[in-house]
């Protein structure tokens, strides 16, 4: 898909957005200066266009009692089909990200759980059924910053 191109509406609106999914277009609309209606058409342009593929409620994992993440590098048996590896990964619901990546891994993915005889019993018991070669696990100590990509037009 080629690089989409934004005007400082489009940038004001994906970054109010991107900032709190929840902001009223009514309130971006005023802080820039057009109607209400200009913002939710521009959002629906966005949308349509595939600039926004959809918002999300996020959770702080430590209050539904996930107090522990760990990001694990799995390296399949020779032979196996990443694609039905994936849709393996896929039944562990611990499992919130899977990426395909280059260098010593097949995939990394970021596992979230209680403790860490919880991390253990998962890779041990439910990722050993899995066809893998080996895995590496690494635990998070603490997120140090998340933040959405920045939104610029280049001129």
């Amino acid at each position: 898909m080629p690089r989409q191109h934004f005007d400082k509406l489009d940038i004001t609106i994906l970054n109010a957005l991107c900032e709190n999914a929840r902001t009223p277009y009514l309130e971006i609309a005023r802080d820039y200066g057009v109607s209400g209606a200009a913002v939710h058409q521009r959002v629906q342009r966005l949308l349509a266009s595939k600039v926004i593929v959809g918002s999300h409620c996020e959770l702080d994992p430590s209050t539904i009692g996930f107090n522990v993440v760990a990001y694990v590098g799995l390296c399949a048996k020779p032979g196996t089909d990443i694609n039905e590896l994936i849709e393996a990964v896929k039944e562990i619901r611990e499992i919130s990200e899977c990426h395909i990546v280059t260098g010593k891994y097949d995939l990394i993915v970021k596992l979230h759980a209680r403790s860490n005889g919880d991390i253990l019993k998962i890779v041990t018991e439910r990722m050993r059924a899995l066809p893998l070669a080996s895995t590496e696990t690494m635990v998070s100590f603490r997120e140090c910053f998340k933040r959405p990509l920045p939104i610029e037009d280049e001129k």
